[in-house]
């Protein structure tokens, strides 16, 4: 079991962490990013207490660590999750799946929007993980990277398959096993991301893009084409369409990954690297044709008749926002019970028609027809067989690794 360390963070991954603070997928809220014409940064305080200075090292800590389980005689539920990651109604004030689990159960769900970004969520929680002390909340939702990192340190509690009959029967064959917590012991997706090839009918002119190298290759799109500043992203992308598994590539086959970006940003190629700003340089038609997020897609789609995807043959990256019960939650059966019911197909399809990303979900696309059959139908929604298929995840890294390969990305990025 690894155990955490105080150090200071890398300048490679500082770098990376302000680069998705100014236009990554934190710059942004998950849901007002789709309405925003382009990326905002954060008022990030808490960036300096990711060095880890003053905390102390975790010594001998066990993983899965549990305090005693009060569910049965305290009905409640802490939930953190991210700003709008959840269904609303026209109030704004309730959210209805929330509230249908709560008239079903007796359980209340203090639902608290504190995360803002991964670096920064696990900079409030791990003081208390790292002393074995309880966060005060009983379920967290982080994506796969950090759910990863939690997982290896013993930070998260190992599930109680019982309690998650939907949630096994339930789960999308694409996200079943991933490699950092194989047969999904310890954690639960709450969406899917997936990063796919967005154009500009008409910025294109005719020029048909069907995979990342003719977004390289091109010289009818020099100029045109733009790639994100998420390292897992842009790499991983690009590994698919040079043949490469991006859950198994090696150093050489990530170095091969970054020449041949570099050769599109020296060449003029690459217009540059964006985060969700790409959306509005989309829909103007200053990019032609760019690597997107789905939920992002969605959006765009609705709004302007221009706005269309791919999904190259090679395939596409998905990764995963994933819920799990941190170390002496007090409420891990309640938690359980919550984490199972939106692996029920009525709530999953409320959550999935509202926020519309990734459903991780199986036999949820009946249900969300009857609420808007539009989604149902949107394979960026539901994907389907076909797609699913070509789904591929990023290999999970060694510090080492995040160290080199955050640095190298950087260095081709200007960051």
């Amino acid at each position: 079991m690894e155990q955490y360390q105080p150090e200071r963070l890398s300048p490679a991954t500082l770098a990376a962490m302000q680069r998705s603070f100014r236009n990554g997928r934190a710059s942004l809220t998950r849901r007002s990013l789709l309405r925003a014409s382009a990326g905002g940064a954060l008022a990030v305080g808490g960036l300096g207490a990711l060095t880890g200075c003053g905390i102390p090292a975790a010594g001998k800590t066990q993983g899965g660590v549990s305090a005693e389980d009060h569910s049965a005689k305290e009905k409640t539920i802490n939930f953190s999750n991210w700003t709008e990651y959840m269904d609303v109604d026209d109030s704004e004030k309730h959210h209805p799946t929330l509230d249908a689990f709560t008239k079903r159960t007796g359980i209340t769900v203090k639902y608290t929007e504190d995360i803002n970004d991964n670096n920064e969520f696990f900079g409030k929680i791990k003081p208390q993980l790292a002393a074995g002390q309880a966060t005060g909340r009983d379920i967290i939702v982080l994506t796969d990277w950090l759910a990863a990192r939690l997982i290896r340190l013993g930070w998260a509690q190992k599930l109680d398959p019982s309690n998650l009959p939907h949630a096994f029967a339930n789960l999308s064959e694409q996200f079943r096993s991933p490699d950092w917590d194989p047969g999904r012991a310890y954690s639960y997706p709450w969406q899917g991301i997936s990063t796919v090839i967005a154009y500009n009918k008409k910025a294109l002119d005719g020029v048909e893009v069907k995979s990342v190298s003719d977004l390289l290759d091109n010289p009818k799109l020099k100029g045109k084409v733009g790639f994100l500043t998420e390292m897992r992203d842009s790499i991983g992308m690009t590994l698919l369409d040079m043949g490469k598994d991006p859950a198994k590539f090696t150093d050489d086959d990530f170095d091969a990954a970054i020449a041949r970006l570099q050769k599109g940003v020296d060449n003029g190629q690459i217009r540059r690297f964006t985060g969700n700003d790409y959306t509005a340089d989309l829909t103007k038609g200053d990019l032609a044709a760019c690597l997107a997020w789905a939920g992002d897609v969605v959006q765009l789609k609705a709004d302007s008749p221009d706005v269309d995807f791919i999904i190259p043959d090679s395939g596409y990256l998905t990764s995963s926002d994933n819920m799990l019960i941190p170390n002496k939650a007090r409420h891990k059966t309640n938690a359980e019970r919550l984490m199972d019911y939106y692996y029920e197909p009525g709530p999953a399809a409320e959550l999935a028609a509202y926020i519309n990303y990734v459903c991780p979900v199986d036999g949820v696309k009946d249900e969300l027809a009857k609420i808007d059959k539009s989604a149902a139908d949107n394979p960026l929604i539901i994907p389907d067989k076909a797609m699913q298929a070509k789904s591929h995840a990023f290999r999970s890294l060694s510090e080492k690794e995040e160290t080199a390969y955050e640095s190298k990305f950087a260095k081709l990025t200007g960051a």
